[in-house]
């Protein structure tokens, strides 16, 4: 039998009245009121008690408790001062042990060390800062061997796309210098408290035994990246002919990194873009 209650729709809301707390547009709250939606989370991430999760944007507590549950531990990165310090006191009250929570009171799109060494991310992200903040965590904590997050449907399915795909793009390739990505479930607009007007997906991922380069060459990927579907429609040759001296110049790079100058940004693989990278850095 479960030791860590769950917390049910009338909880969530009623904690959100003892904070006077409103579901804010601005920050992308959206709350999870469905205790069956949250194991589906953590089930999806394998989370296990030998696990150390981080989560990002708690909120008043739903999927914290689910993760808890399973008798992992975790780190909380929490924006709203309301939320952090309640969170604790919540976990204690719902027959959380002592210590297996640790909550940081912090901006997650700015932080830059974690306590406890995590291996997992388990998260309900915000709408509007759901990509940045994901590759922020992907590239500050390389421990972070895999996890599962909710995102807006459309925001989960470019990121889990493969070249060639029309919804193929800049966050496709950057997420893919870090691992393998795949759609992990639907979750219904129901279970949120305000239901969103949009559609949500569960994603995961499994971290690269290997990093792909260095520091610099992932920045300088990135870049090359940009460029390519900042004008997504057009040849390579064109999309990066100012950056790289004119069409002519631009095409002979290509040509070095093995990529034909007539294709376009959404063909390549992140692997493609690293070459590209590569003969940058070298004709300078």
């Amino acid at each position: 039998m479960s030791s860590v209650r769950l917390l049910g729709a009338a909880d969530i809301r009623r904690l959100a009245a003892d904070l006077d707390v409103t579901p804010t547009k601005k920050l992308g709250q959206n709350f999870v009121v469905d205790a069956n939606t949250v194991r589906k989370i953590v089930h999806a991430a394998r989370v296990t008690g030998n696990d150390r999760v981080v989560e990002i944007g708690p909120g008043l507590g739903s999927l914290t408790l689910a993760i808890l549950d399973v008798g992992a531990s975790v780190t909380a990165v929490e924006i709203d001062r309301r939320l952090a310090a309640r969170l604790a006191r919540t976990a204690a009250e719902r027959g959380v042990p002592d210590g297996a929570l640790t909550v940081i009171e912090h901006d997650a799109m700015t932080v830059t060390e974690l306590p406890g060494d995590p291996n997992v991310l388990v998260a309900n992200l915000p709408y509007n800062i759901s990509v940045p903040v994901l590759l922020h965590f992907m590239e500050m904590f390389p421990g972070l061997g895999r996890g599962v997050v909710m995102v807006q449907a459309e925001v989960g399915e470019r990121l889990a796309a493969g070249p060639g795909s029309k919804i193929y793009g800049a966050p496709s390739a950057k997420a893919a210098w870090y691992g393998s990505w795949r759609l992990a479930g639907t979750v219904s607009r129901q279970v949120f408290w305000p239901v969103p007007n949009v559609d949500s997906v569960l994603v995961g991922f499994e971290r690269a035994d290997q990093p792909m380069g260095t520091e610099e060459d992932r920045r300088e990927t990135f870049r090359i990246i940009d460029l390519a579907f900042q004008q997504r429609r057009k040849m390579l040759r064109q999309a990066l002919a100012r950056e790289l001296g004119g069409s002519a110049a631009a095409s002979e790079l290509l040509e070095a990194a093995g990529v034909a100058p007539t294709a376009r940004g959404e063909e390549l693989e992140v692997a493609a873009f690293l070459r590209i990278a590569h003969a940058v850095r070298a004709a300078r």
